[in-house]
């Protein structure tokens, strides 16, 4: 499905899933119906947040690094300036 972008086989996927007794793949199941549009979205669109994401995790290595050293204005010019 991930490779694919075959997101409309995932409620026969889920289906398929929690007829299983395996009760961690159950409730993984339940969690993925919750938010069923978003899954499936995910699953079919080509659009990817995945740059977005590697910012975020940028900033927070960066935070890290200067808790307690420095004040936000530091933060802020470090963040600002590398890349």
């Amino acid at each position: 499905m991930m490779r694919d972008r075959a997101g409309h086989h995932l409620t026969e996927w889920l289906t398929a899933a929690h007829a299983t007794d395996l009760p961690e793949l159950q409730l993984f199941v339940v969690g993925i119906r919750s938010d069923l549009g978003a899954v499936t979205a995910g699953l079919t669109l080509p659009f990817s947040s995945g740059a977005v994401e590697g910012q975020v995790n940028r900033i927070k290595m960066l935070k890290r690094q200067m808790s307690g050293r420095a004040g936000v204005d530091l933060l802020r010019k470090r963040i600002l300036l590398t890349r």
